[in-house]
């Protein structure tokens, strides 16, 4: 399942609330890179939790070039 794009334009890191990019594979999750954390989606619903955030691990969700 995929996240809407109108929730990922809204969408910020609770932590700074920089932007965030949106990954489907191998998990999907949205990555903040300025915090350099992970925050997971379960079932379509994102967990904005900082709390339950996980370190960017950069070979599995490495930056995106346009």
């Amino acid at each position: 399942m995929s996240l809407a794009p109108e929730l990922l334009a809204i969408l910020v890191c609770p932590q700074c609330k920089g932007s965030l990019s949106h990954f489907t594979s191998p998990d999907e999750v949205l990555v903040c890179r300025s915090c350099r954390l992970t925050y997971r989606v379960d079932d379509g619903i994102p967990v904005m939790l900082i709390d339950e955030a996980q370190p960017l691990d950069e070979t599995r969700y490495p930056e995106l070039t346009p």
